[in-house]
């Protein structure tokens, strides 16, 4: 049994979503940044961490790698051309996609009023848009990032492209990002996520 500590509406997401995947039981402990329970898992106070065993692991896309390692599927293996290619991925969502929307969130919504500085949200849309443009291209025939096999980016990348468009208001581009999304946003597994973490927000 998993231990996903964080709310459900942050980064926790994508391990709810992962889980779903591998089909893992696990439960939700809604905590939010900064708090005891957060802090007594990360010293940075940060969510989402992972309790297996009392022991936590913290950073997203680290326990989402680790996960599917762990159960053997939604990666290629380590040490492989497909898993370098996999982690490019992995990265480039991490640092062009992600890297835009939490800098944009952080100076709209989340650091202290006295020291957003708003005018910084522009560039980091017109770097999304970029990022975007390249995501295209990186998705080729699709229907996954890594072709026909669904892998541990496509889930980061996922809660990415719904975090711009529903949280930011950032529109994606017609064509293959918006297909690619729609692909996985049927997945019965995000589905599933979706409503482990509404019923998680709701009692929290």
């Amino acid at each position: 049994m998993y231990t996903v500590v964080g709310h459900p509406r942050s980064r926790a997401m994508r391990l709810i979503w992962m889980l779903e995947e591998l089909g893992q039981p696990y439960e939700i402990e809604p905590a939010a940044p900064q708090s005891e329970r957060a802090r007594a898992l990360n010293p940075l106070g940060k969510i989402p961490a992972l309790v297996i065993d009392g022991e936590a692991l913290i950073d997203s896309s680290a326990i989402l790698q680790f996960l599917a390692d762990r159960h053997g599927a939604l990666t290629f293996p380590a040490g492989s051309l497909e898993r370098a290619r996999q982690d490019a991925h992995l990265h480039f969502a991490l640092d062009e996609i992600e890297g835009a929307l939490w800098t944009a969130a952080k100076h709209l919504k989340i650091l202290p009023e006295d020291r957003r500085v708003p005018a910084v949200a522009p560039a980091c849309k017109q770097e999304f848009d970029v990022a975007m443009s390249r995501l295209a291209d990186r998705i080729g025939e699709g229907p996954w990032l890594m072709g026909e096999a669904f892998t541990v980016p496509d889930v980061l990348v996922g809660h990415c492209l719904t975090w711009g468009e529903k949280a930011m208001g950032w529109p994606l581009p017609p064509g293959d990002v918006v297909d690619y999304a729609a692909r996985l946003r049927a997945r019965p597994a995000f589905l599933r996520a979706g409503e482990r973490a509404k019923e998680a927000a709701e009692a929290a």
